[in-house]
């Protein structure tokens, strides 16, 4: 999922920045722009141009999927849940789920 918000994705640079260690002045330098623009990228202050966003994510040795977008929790929840509703069935069951999904799966291409 997409995400929007100036303020999750300056949190997000400033999860990566910390990790990696690094000061914002020393992202902005990388990155080629000002400290200031940096600061209020990471306050979520401010919106970013593309090209700002892709200097960023190459400072930082990202891609831009790992600061413009979310993991999907629900999604996510659902699927350890058919697991585990699947590690109840018998083997027969689970081969006529599997058989199924595979199917399905085979439908989307």
């Amino acid at each position: 999922m997409l995400v929007y918000d100036k303020r999750e994705i300056g949190n997000k640079l400033l999860a990566i920045r910390k990790k990696l260690g690094l000061t914002q002045e020393e992202v902005a330098e990388i990155s080629g722009i000002s400290y200031r623009t940096y600061a209020d990228i990471e306050r979520g202050t401010v919106n970013m141009r593309i090209e700002t966003a892709l200097y960023i994510c190459k400072a930082l040795h990202i891609t831009p999927n790992d600061i413009f977008t979310q993991e999907n929790v629900t999604i996510n929840a659902k699927q350890e849940e058919i697991f585990e509703r699947l590690k109840q069935c018998t083997p027969r069951e689970k081969e006529t789920a599997l058989n199924l999904l595979a199917v399905y799966l085979d439908s989307l291409t």
